[in-house]
């Protein structure tokens, strides 16, 4: 995982760029490259031609010596700068064993010789379709002066474009290496793709498009459940467990250390035990070669005797990973709030409670010598897993929230993951939201997630009386967790840190600002105004390191309960004037709510 910014169109009109231009473009390309170096400290590189400009910094996690990028095809005609892991490269390079010569043994270039197979077809979906991995990318055809701007699925990898006064386009990996060049930023979608050929003013096409979206499609899928708990089909659960076991050990691909995030939570303790199953081998060879680094380390963040820890030290226990509790105090964690909306460049209430703790963990484990972690990322929305789902009404409400939940990833958990930990220098990979995985999970039958009204006195009933959330989940895994663990209930990660942390968050900034501010927020903040004083304590924050409207534009803005969309907040009557992330305003399903 890595960082770049790409400037192209440089001449913004018909004649040629001028040579003293290209030369002041290319020194303001490596100054906003710098900005985001925190991304990439292992190397730097640019490339500088007719029509385009691309900065890279480097993370080395895959042949860290020859691998440094912007990427040269063999015929020198093509410049890749690439952010991210292409899982499946080796199996992408025997198929282009003859056709091309592969110059390093990055994952990263497989994506060269498929542009070339497609750009004659313009099928660039189909181009995209068979890459399985977390990225996003520029690519500069020199040769015909077109250029090619793609993210992933999900948008696991953060994606920014802009355009300056003079029309020039711009793609970034953070906004803030856009901030202050370009007039206008958003965020580059998600599941899209931009090819400077199809018109004369190009935009995103969606190349990500899914079945399951719709919920005719998953309505009649097989059931592993019936509707009082007992399981029919047990075949569900196994395809369901065998692929995230593929997901998992795809994921291992590195040529340096890495650990696993365990909290305690269910999907965390997941992706460690599955993760130790693979982890004594090197995935790449599929042989019987020892992993370079055989020890599986595993990290726990939270105050001092908070729920998570305690549940992380018996799921790391009974795993048998090397385990690290980082703990941090709640001055330490107000101290860092700057510096954390620096880096995840959001306003955000829950994604700021969540992001600070995971921003003081990454420097940890970076301090160890470790450069990759896997996560828990994903299952939650691929599952129904958040505590609100116990309201759901009906399948089809509820599979259509996952849905709506799943395209807003890429705005919340997948930010909060990938620049909290990148503000460090280490990457982290979401075995959750694979692309087959989320095929198999979103495939599912919506009722095998629901959480079910059981009978009384039922395994696994919650306080509600309903199945707990996740089950078909739990099912799948129980045999590799303590059962405390594979059975706990849903807590968020902002609350599993310690509740105090939440709560102190609530009392200081409703202390810091004032009635007379929060009063005049509108006139403050016409773009997007505060709903909370907490959000109006950490948007003035933003404000002073990202002062443009089109910096504001790009944080969502959307009225929520316990991580809930805002069409959910239909659910539930007592909901309609709530505005809380945390999973404890749940009352009756939250076991410890108060």
């Amino acid at each position: 995982m890595c960082g770049f910014v790409g400037c192209f169109d440089l001449s913004s009109g018909d004649k040629p760029v001028a040579d003293g231009l290209r030369d002041e473009l290319r020194a303001q390309v490596l100054e906003m490259s710098k900005k985001i170096r925190h991304r990439g400290p292992d190397w730097s590189g640019v490339y500088t031609g007719n029509n385009a400009i691309l900065s890279h910094e480097r993370l080395s996690i895959v042949d860290p010596l020859s691998g440094k990028q912007p990427l040269i095809s063999d015929d020198k005609k093509i410049i890749l700068a690439a952010n991210g892991e292409i899982y499946n490269h080796m199996e992408i390079r025997r198929e282009f064993s003859k056709e091309y010569e592969f110059q390093t043994g990055s994952d990263c270039e497989v994506i060269i010789p498929l542009y070339k197979k497609y750009r004659k077809s313009g099928d660039f979906t189909a181009m995209i379709e068979k890459l399985s991995g977390i990225f996003a990318f520029a690519l500069y055809d020199s040769e015909n002066d077109t250029y090619l701007i793609a993210r992933d699925e999900i948008g696991v990898i953060p994606l920014y474009q802009g355009w300056d006064k003079a029309g020039r386009y711009y793609a970034a990996s953070e906004l803030k290496a856009l901030e202050g060049i370009c007039q206008t930023i958003e965020e580059f979608p998600n599941g899209s793709y931009l090819y400077s050929a199809s018109s004369p003013s190009p935009a995103p096409v969606r190349w990500y498009k899914r079945d399951w979206e719709k919920f005719d499609a998953v309505k009649n899928s097989p059931k592993a459940a019936d509707d009082k708990g007992n399981i029919i089909n047990p075949g569900v659960i196994e395809k369901l467990r065998n692929s995230l076991e593929n997901a998992v050990k795809a994921q291992l691909m590195s040529d340096v250390p890495y650990g696993v995030l365990l909290s305690g939570g269910l999907d965390s303790s997941i992706i460690a035990a599955v993760t130790q199953k693979f982890s004594k081998k090197r995935v790449e060879t599929d042989s019987t070669e020892s992993a370079w680094w055989p020890q599986l380390h595993s990290f726990a963040v939270g105050l001092e005797g908070s729920p998570d820890l305690i549940a992380a030290r018996k799921a790391a226990e009974y795993i048998g990973t090397v385990h690290h509790e980082v703990h941090f105090t709640i001055q330490e964690a107000l101290d860092a709030l700057p510096d954390v909306i620096y880096h995840i460049e959001t306003y955000d209430i829950t994604t700021v409670r969540a992001s600070t703790p995971m921003y003081l963990l990454a420097r940890v484990i970076k301090s160890m010598g470790i450069k990759m972690v896997l996560s828990g990322e994903g299952s939650d929305e691929l599952f129904g897993g958040y505590l609100y789902f116990h309201k759901a009404p009906d399948s089809k409400e509820f599979h259509e929230e996952l849905v709506r939940k799943m395209s807003k990833l890429h705005l919340y958990d997948c930010l909060r993951a990938n620049k909290s930990l990148m503000a460090w220098g280490v990457e982290g990979r979401v075995p959750f939201l694979d692309k087959d995985f989320i095929d198999t999970a979103m495939s599912l039958n919506p009722t095998d997630k629901m959480c079910i009204k059981l009978p009384k006195g039922a395994e696994h009933a919650g306080a509600d009386g309903q199945r707990i959330e996740k089950w078909i989940l739990r099912k799948a895994f129980e045999d590799m967790l303590p059962e405390s663990i594979c059975w706990r209930q849903k807590e968020q990660f902002s609350d599993g840190v310690g509740y105090s942390w939440i709560d102190t968050l609530k009392k200081m900034t409703e202390e810091k600002v004032s009635d007379a501010e929060f009063a005049r927020r509108e006139n403050r903040f016409p773009v997007n105004p505060p709903k909370t004083k907490e959000e109006y304590f950490y948007r003035e924050i933003y404000s002073r390191l990202f002062p443009s409207d089109s910096a504001a534009r790009c944080v969502p803005h959307e009225a929520g309960v316990a991580c809930s969309t805002a069409k959910a907040l239909e659910w539930d009557a007592a909901w309609k004037n709530m505005d809380e992330p945390s999973g404890r305003a749940i009352a009756g399903v939250h076991d410890k709510a108060y």
